[in-house]
């Protein structure tokens, strides 16, 4: 008995102890480390870093459906070249893209925005909407320029159908004060091939009241033009003016020698508003229809003795956080002086569009 209890507890001993090694050989391990996505508000609202690195994104954009109406309504937007009809629906999708960082140089930003249309299954286009590089106040690529400002509502005409330019550019901003220099690459805008522009633009606010005046000259025609735009808080809305006048056509400006318009953007609640809106134009384009875009000052292109005057109103409505519609009409008298008939229509669009 003696002999079978020794045996007995050396087993047991052996067990235990192989027990006890094979529970020290089996090692958990490590959950790698997790970096989670953070929160950037150094440059505003919407930015994350980056994982593993000091820069911060930003992903925006928007999904829109539009109903135009008027006079060749489909040929102003390029899918129709007939112009057959006075109606139009068409989808637009925009995505842009904003990493910022911090630099011994200032904030460095590098911005990307693209943007797609369909109109109906032979009729799409993808294009990209801008593309940029900015350090401090020095900025260079391609994007829109400032005479892409324009008043609130749709009705007035502020600037050339083509506002966006491959462009350098430099601005200073002194808070209350801003200024600005830009060398516009207008190749493809006018009818020569080298074309060179050249815009400046000094703002200043104070309290509820901006102002800004912005010049524009095209070396190509040797022509120039200039655009005053003041803004101002009034009651319950925004009051806004503008004046234009050109030398001759050009780039910058080519609807009339000169013109002026104002706007009051009323908000009758927080989420509704409606902006009245007229325009006057003194000495249109000879023998050029009244809404066709620059094409360059070829003979017989220069301003005239006629004139035309456009009035409508624009209504906004917040549907709820994301989502808005907007719908405007407006009235457009054109009086030529002796190139051709005199014409006036009727023109606006019905949108619906979903931000994010």
């Amino acid at each position: 008995m003696n002999i079978k209890s020794l045996l007995l507890g050396s087993a047991a001993a052996l067990a235990a102890v192989s027990g006890a090694q094979a529970a020290d050989a089996i090692v958990a391990a490590e959950p790698e480390p997790m970096e989670y996505v953070r929160v950037c508000d150094a440059f505003g609202t919407g930015y994350f870093y980056i994982p593993g690195t000091e820069t911060c994104l930003k992903i925006s954009g928007f999904v829109r459906v539009q109903v135009d109406f008027g006079e060749d309504a489909v040929d102003n937007r390029d899918d129709d070249p007939d112009g057959s009809s006075d109606w139009d629906m068409f989808s637009r999708g925009f995505l842009a893209f904003d990493a910022k960082s911090d630099t011994e140089f200032g904030t460095l930003t590098g911005f990307f925005a693209i943007e797609a249309d369909t109109d109906n299954q032979g009729h799409n286009n993808f294009k990209v909407d801008e593309a940029y590089i900015q350090l401090g106040g020095f900025k260079v690529g391609a994007f829109w320029s400032w005479w892409d400002k324009g008043l609130n509502g749709e009705t007035d005409i502020n600037g050339n159908d083509t506002t966006k330019f491959n462009s350098i550019a430099y601005i200073y901003d002194g808070g209350t004060f801003q200024a600005g220099v830009a060398v516009d690459e207008l190749e493809g805008v006018t009818s020569k091939p080298n074309g060179i522009g050249v815009e400046g633009i000094v703002s200043a606010t104070l309290g509820g009241v901006s102002f800004d005046l912005l010049g524009g000259y095209d070396s190509e025609v040797e022509e120039g033009a200039i655009r005053g735009l003041i803004s101002a808080d009034l009651g319950p809305g925004v009051l806004q003016a503008l004046a234009i006048w050109s030398s001759d056509p050009n780039a910058y400006w080519s609807v009339s020698e000169w013109s002026v318009a104002a706007s009051y953007r009323f908000n009758a609640t927080d989420k509704f508003a409606i902006t009245p809106g007229a325009q006057y134009f003194g000495d249109i384009r000879n023998n050029v229809p009244f809404n066709d875009a620059w094409e360059g000052a070829g003979p017989n292109e220069g301003f005239g003795n006629g004139d035309a005057w456009k009035v409508g109103v624009t209504a906004d409505y917040q549907i709820t956080e994301g989502l808005a519609a907007r719908a405007t009409v407006n009235y457009t008298d054109v009086d030529y002086d002796n190139t051709f008939a005199d014409d006036d229509f009727v023109s606006g669009f019905v949108r619906l569009q979903r931000d994010f």
